[in-house]
């Protein structure tokens, strides 16, 4: 069975930065897959925050262009989000995801979270202004 394992969250002030990391274990996918982040603030749904394929693609919500980067360690199978210029409303708990498949046929737009078959257990994130 494959495990998604989020680590890297905590708390941080207004302007701050983390890296989250996603290690993958039993890894069952074909050479092509994408892998995506996502993130759930209280009361609200869950929303895709970027998501990144073998072939180097990468789409991003517009709200964290600019600040945030993702990125994929292949050999390793572990991804990762780099977060910049953090935001009090960027608290969330964030969620890695991933499916068979590249972002080839989505243009720029993020992968609805349906789409996704396997899920870590999230890791928090707290901005204080």
């Amino acid at each position: 069975q494959v495990q998604l394992v989020e680590s890297g969250g905590g708390s941080v002030q207004s302007g701050g930065s983390l890296r989250l990391s996603c290690e993958v274990s039993r890894w069952p996918y074909s050479p092509y897959y994408c892998m995506g982040w996502f993130r759930q603030a209280p009361g609200r749904e869950r929303e895709g925050v970027a998501a990144i394929d073998t072939e180097g693609r990468t789409n991003y919500a517009e709200s964290v262009k600019g600040r945030f980067t993702i990125s994929l360690d292949n050999a390793e199978k572990r991804l990762y989000l780099q977060m910049n210029s953090l935001r009090s409303e960027d608290t969330a708990m964030y969620y890695c995801a991933a499916r068979t498949g590249t972002l080839s046929l989505f243009r720029g737009a993020l992968p609805s979270q349906k789409l996704y078959s396997d899920w870590g257990q999230g890791t928090q994130v707290t901005v204080s202004s």
